[in-house]
């Protein structure tokens, strides 16, 4: 079985190359990815083949689908803050992108597309847990354009019959996920900051909570997907019903490094949502058989790769 995923020198994206090769059923995978904020740096030791260039190229994507059987699309432009400074940036990359994404599989007959979407689309829905019946009420471009991603690959699978799979991410974390730039995600922006011994900067008050998954736990889920070929008619949560507080993150990193981790408390930002909690219910049922990697130990794990990246004891 040969595998193509898009975004694949990313943190999720390398992930799940390193995993998928490691699957008897699976001979090849192909990582495409435009390096914009992916790094060949995340594939060292990775039997996969990087093919640099973006899924907004229809004919670089005429190259390399054909012989493919299943693509997990995972490239986009992530963030919140960064889609409100260019949102049509990311529109094009998020929206733009899937649709050109899922028209190369229908050319070259790729019978299965797992797509990549974000509990971002649930916005200012205040109901906990979310689940995937509730109205998606998106408050980012970010969010929009996620909420476009799948509801692209659902019309695929319903007007041209391709097998489609589209999950709602929740704060996936772990190695490899990049720190040190304005867009940086909570936990590699906390661990850095932490093992810099700097002040981590927490956006409000810190109250707020998400539901934080192991980049492990992910590619665990999306192997298990592509290898049994799932696909499913409406979105799925791909979280396990945590709740954690950033003050929580926070607290447990401490216990982590054994000191103290100096806070500085900022405004909170536009677009943020208070609180983030998936039911697992329909991830349950389509993959009973997986665990998640509990919190402590998955931030553990981040912590020492990001030791090793700053080269600083803690």
């Amino acid at each position: 079985m040969k595998v193509l995923v898009t975004g694949g020198a990313g943190f999720i994206g390398a992930t799940l190359c390193e995993r998928l090769r490691s699957h008897p059923t699976i001979t090849d995978v192909v990582a495409l990815d435009d390096l914009s904020t992916g790094s060949c740096d995340n594939l060292v030791g990775v039997d996969a083949t990087l093919v640099v260039g973006t899924f907004l190229d229809d004919d670089l994507l005429d190259r390399i689908v054909p012989g493919i059987d299943a693509i997990v699309h995972l490239g986009a432009r992530p963030s919140v803050p960064r889609s409100l400074a260019e949102p049509l940036a990311s529109h094009e990359a998020n929206a733009t992108g899937t649709v050109k994404v899922l028209e190369a599989a229908r050319r070259h007959g790729v019978d299965h597309v797992v797509v990549a979407s974000s509990s971002s689309v649930y916005g200012a829905n205040a109901e906990l847990p979310k689940r995937e019946s509730m109205v998606p009420m998106p408050v980012s471009p970010y969010a929009v354009s996620k909420l476009a991603t799948e509801q692209y690959a659902l019309a695929w699978q319903h007007s041209f019959g391709l097998r489609t799979l589209a999950f709602r991410f929740f704060n996936v974390f772990g190695p490899r996920q990049a720190a040190g730039h304005a867009y940086a995600a909570v936990v590699p922006a906390f661990v850095d900051a932490a093992l810099r011994g700097v002040p981590v900067t927490v956006h409000g008050d810190g109250t707020q909570s998400r539901d934080f998954t192991s980049v492990h736990t992910v590619c665990d889920v999306l192997t298990a997907a592509v290898v049994g070929g799932v696909s499913h008619p409406t979105p799925v949560n791909l979280a396990f019903g945590s709740r954690i507080t950033l003050l929580h993150v926070l607290d447990t990193l401490e216990h982590v490094l054994g000191r103290p981790v100096a806070r500085a408390h900022v405004a909170s930002r536009p677009g943020d949502v208070p609180h983030s909690q998936a039911d697992n219910s329909v991830l349950r049922s389509l993959f009973p058989h997986i665990e998640p990697v509990d919190f402590e130990p998955a931030l553990r794990d981040t912590v020492e790769w990001h030791r090793r990246r700053v080269a600083q004891p803690a």
